[in-house]
């Protein structure tokens, strides 16, 4: 039977564990931080292959990719919840578990269904980052407490950026299964630190699992992303898509009149609405959105032919090591966003990271004239992505009772994931629709980067509003 606590409560970790965990502890969940966000990216390098891999059209072959995306974002909030109840180490594992499974399946099958099977699996793992950040702030000393939460955050998108060329190279250099063994032998040895150093946190919710909640929850973004994800192949006017969205938005509103009548409802929208929280979550879709505008313009530029009078020919793996800096950008200045927030407060460096952002893109519109100018571009906008992804967890968690964090920071990786998903729609069809032709090939033109650096760039800009609106505590 379990115990309710609170912070109060919590008895302080023994000295053992305290002497055993700070520098391991943070270590070992920004290393499952890193892999488990890492599964995003494992077959960009794959994408132009799919179809004659998988014996199917490219639009099939898409889904290979969107299904990840749709199990991180169902799968989140929900292991934020189940870890608050049953605890945060247990489903933890359970994700890993997960990711361990999916790997093993579509490293084991070579045709359609078992791959979207197995990467839905794979992206059912995302839910360990909320639930890293959640363990920290449990387990932690209150002096650390903010630079690991700030290292925890920022793995979302250094796995991502650190992932393109370690998928790249394996890709190029040996069967395209090897990347998912690979996957499944991170995982194991993921599992196994975890198991081996992580404790598991006397922070309970005791309660009945919101399967009502969960339900709801899931169809309204299944329909919402699906929707997203797709405009572009089926028609965003067609009826398929307008359908999807009309789905969502009913679906969303009587969930939220769902919850709001639970006793120990899966999200707690009395809470999320709470001013600090609520402009968080918002502003985190927008800085999703800008974030996504990297990672998939970046890399087209540096692939694209010479030919096109603005690319540079670079293969996929080159193109992805000169991307791989923003990941250790990220990662480096994660500890500086938590001292920053610490000075002060964690709102300044929410809106000085997305004020970087918007800078970052403003010199690819300027500087697209050599591989070191994308690069520095890519390294800026990766800086402000770091300064703001590990600001996140500060405000929400200084906003939210301790026995809820790990919903809490469950619904902030959601809102980022809506952002990215949100970014890879728009994007998309800016590219697909401002092109040029190059001998037999149709590819974007000059102008189709520019406007969707632009677009990019107004989604920092949107970030810095919200962030303004975040309201000041006197402890920030």
């Amino acid at each position: 039977m379990f115990v309710s606590l609170t912070a109060a409560d919590v008895p302080p970790a023994s000295p053992e564990i305290r002497r055993l965990t700070p520098a391991v502890l943070i270590a070992v969940l920004s290393t499952v931080g890193v892999v488990v966000s890492l599964m995003q990216t494992l077959v960009i390098p794959l994408i132009p292959s799919l179809p004659t891999l998988l014996n199917t059209s490219a639009s099939n072959a898409s889904w290979v990719i969107t299904a990840t995306l749709l199990a991180g974002a169902v799968s989140t909030p929900i292991s934020g919840r189940l870890g608050d109840m049953f605890g945060k180490r247990l489903v933890l594992v359970a994700n890993l578990g997960f990711m361990i499974v999916g790997s093993v399946v579509c490293a084991s099958f070579s045709t359609l269904v078992p791959e979207i099977v197995g990467r839905s699996l794979q992206g059912a793992a995302v839910g360990a980052i909320p639930l890293g950040i959640s363990i920290m702030r449990d387990e932690l000393p209150a002096e650390k407490v903010g630079a690991a939460m700030a290292v925890m955050s920022a793995t979302l998108g250094v796995g991502g950026a650190i992932g393109l060329p370690f998928a790249a190279v394996i890709a190029q250099n040996a069967d395209w299964h090897v990347l998912f063994w690979t996957a499944a032998g991170l995982g194991i040895v993921c599992a196994a630190l975890v198991l081996f150093f992580v404790p598991e946190s006397p922070v309970r919710t005791p309660s009945r699992f919101d399967f009502g909640g969960a339900l709801g929850l899931s169809i309204a973004l299944l329909a919402l992303l699906v929707g997203i994800t797709k405009g572009a192949d089926w028609g965003w006017a067609s009826a398929s898509i307008i359908t999807l969205f009309a789905v969502s938005l009913f679906s969303f509103l009587a969930w939220g009149a769902y919850e709001l009548r639970q006793a120990a409802p899966l999200v707690d929208l009395r809470v999320s609405a709470r001013p600090r929280v609520l402009f968080t979550n918002i502003a985190s879709i927008a800085v999703g959105f800008s974030l996504y505008g990297m990672s998939l313009t970046f890399p087209q530029l540096l692939m694209a032919p010479k030919e096109t009078g603005y690319g540079f020919g670079l293969s996929m793996v080159v193109a992805g090591l000169a991307m791989a800096p923003t990941g250790l950008v990220m990662m480096l200045l994660s500890p500086v966003s938590a001292r920053l927030s610490a000075k002060k407060g964690p709102k300044l460096t929410l809106g000085l990271g997305s004020a970087v952002i918007g800078l970052g893109y403003l010199c690819a519109v300027v500087m697209m004239d050599s591989v070191w100018q994308i690069m520095l571009a890519s390294v800026i906008v990766a800086g402000g992505v770091g300064l703001a992804y590990a600001a996140m967890p500060a405000l929400i968690m200084g906003a939210v009772p301790i026995t809820e964090t790990g919903a809490a920071n469950g619904l902030n990786s959601l809102m980022r994931s809506i952002g990215t998903s949100t970014s890879a729609a728009v994007m998309g069809v800016v590219l697909a629709h401002m092109t040029m032709q190059v001998g037999a090939y149709t590819l974007p033109s000059r102008a189709g980067f520019h406007t969707a650096f632009f677009i990019a760039m107004a989604g920092a800009v949107v970030a810095i509003v919200l962030t303004a609106c975040i309201p000041v505590r006197k402890s920030d």
